[in-house]
């Protein structure tokens, strides 16, 4: 039994990436491999197969270490709905609204919770790879921190710190970090990773020995930028840098940017394909020239509806719906698409509201506090595909649209409550066809595989920290734990 922490100098500093690789590296070579993280803020998830809702980026890092997805993995997920207010979920199951007021008040049960489902899952793997949040050193958290060094500090995970170089003053975060932390957290951390490095590394050797030498700790290894490194996993900061043409594009796609944008790697498969150009859109010019138009998940369907307004966006898309181009719209996208979005429970947050939506489908869509949780299959476009369903609105469809997908769909407007439906290669290739078809271009389905591009990209992670880290020595942290004779740092050594 052992366990190792991935902690970050910032927020999408590498942790996920560094971890989804220990955890596919560590299974090649035959270790039970388990990814934790016990808290995770995300509008990014999945549904396990025992009905469960956990982060996207652990269910992907469950895919990397050739393991069974499951609750224990991200026991508490919260899914941002204001600046103020997040919907808990609790190992998989909703656990109502989590505000920045009552969260201390709620903090001992959570702790509790998520270091449970840590030792649950070290009693039945030989390792458990758990990612940190933002920064181990936000000293201001550390009397309520249990994702971080209060996870460490229970479970004794010797804790490895990754930055990003690409941002520039790496060597002072890194020394920044341990320096900030108490002495018996500082205890707990043996060294650094260096992410996303660029360039010759001979100029970066001679810092990072004086890192070694200021520090007593060691630089287990410099991960290079890396151009087709990407996961389908956490919420991104720029969403648009993530997407590029793929060559010369024959379709273009518009991906409208809501504000409160769920579920992002819905369009991930469409930035595979061949010929298809994923575009983030948020004002009407971007869509105008668009063949396709995608409103995506939110979390926030009524408030997003209004932004929608405020853009002028809503007759952008009616303009486009108009001229014959086909809509797409995803969970709460597909709910806007109807006639009325109603939230009589306050699920949303405003008990009663009742608003107008777009009326290019025949459908209503009425919020309920249960909330439905599966994983559908089906068939569309002559097409048969799966996905996954996480939604409390409840819609009804009118005389005026077809069944689509647990959704509806009239003529060239589509909509759908199944997330993930388009990394099905047969229903994202009709799909295209269609959309082709629609806007007057000859486009041939590519014959890409999303599971294949998937696997390849984990197997490429595995390859990236087998030949530039030292992974026997981090194998070695997660089971005979941190060494004993690390150095303290001022200032927080005092504490």
């Amino acid at each position: 039994m052992g366990g190792i922490l991935i902690a970050g100098t910032t927020s999408d500093a590498g942790k996920s990436v560094v971890t989804t690789a220990l955890c596919r590296s560590l299974a090649r070579a035959g270790v039970r491999v388990a990814p934790f993280k016990a808290q995770n803020m995300s509008n990014n998830s999945m549904v396990c197969a025992d009905g469960a809702e956990i982060g996207r980026a652990q269910w992907i890092q469950a895919v990397a270490a050739r393991a069974e997805p499951e609750a224990a993995m991200n026991p508490v997920l919260l899914k941002p709905g204001s600046d103020l207010r997040s919907h808990a979920v609790v190992m998989g199951r909703p656990a109502g609204e989590v505000g920045a007021r009552d969260f201390a008040c709620r903090r001992d049960r959570l702790t509790r919770t998520a270091y449970d489902a840590f030792d649950d899952l070290a009693s039945r793997y030989d390792v458990v790879v758990a990612e940190g949040a933002g920064s181990p050193a936000e000293i201001n958290l550390r009397a309520g921190d249990y994702v971080n060094m209060g996870l460490a500090r229970h479970a004794d995970l010797p804790t490895v710190v990754v930055g990003d170089i690409d941002r520039g003053g790496l060597l002072a975060a890194m020394f920044g970090t341990v320096a900030l932390l108490e002495a018996a957290d500082q205890r707990l951390v043996p060294g650094f990773v260096v992410n996303k490095f660029r360039g010759d590394l001979s100029l970066l050797t001679p810092g990072l020995e004086e890192l070694e030498r200021l520090t007593g700790r060691r630089v287990y290894g410099v991960l290079p930028w890396h151009p087709d490194l990407w996961l389908d996993g956490e919420d991104t900061l720029d969403p648009v840098s993530r997407r590029a043409g793929n060559g010369r594009a024959i379709l273009r796609v518009a991906v409208v940017r809501l504000p409160r944008i769920s579920n992002i790697t819905d369009v991930d498969a469409l930035g595979l394909e061949p010929g298809v150009d994923v575009v983030f859109a948020s004002e009407p010019r971007a869509v105008s020239d668009a063949d396709l138009v995608v409103l995506p998940g939110t979390r926030a369907t009524i408030a997003d509806l209004a932004w929608l307004r405020e853009r002028g966006l809503d007759r952008a898309i009616h303009a486009h719906a108009a001229a014959g181009r086909p809509v797409l719209g995803i969970c709460g996208g597909f709910q806007m698409l109807g006639r009325c979005v109603s939230d009589p429970a306050g699920v949303e947050g405003v008990a009663g509201a009742e608003v107008e939506g777009l009326g290019l489908l025949d459908v209503r869509t009425d919020f309920v506090e249960d909330k439905v949780l599966r994983l559908p299959r089906g068939t569309a476009l002559g097409a048969a595909t799966s996905g996954y369903e996480i939604h409390h609105g409840v819609v009804t469809r009118g005389a005026g649209a077809e069944e689509f997908l647990g959704g509806a769909r009239a003529g060239h407007v589509l909509g759908t409550m199944w997330h993930g439906s388009l990394e099905g290669d047969s229903f994202r290739a009709a799909l295209l066809t269609e959309v082709a078809r629609l806007t007057g271009h000859v486009w041939e389905p590519s014959g890409v595989s999303f599971a294949a591009a998937r696997e390849r990209r984990l197997e490429l992670l595995a390859d990236l920290v087998e030949e530039h880290l030292d992974v026997a020595a981090i194998a070695d942290l997660a089971t005979s734990g941190a060494p004993r004779d690390l150095p303290l740092l001022p200032p927080g050594s005092a504490r």
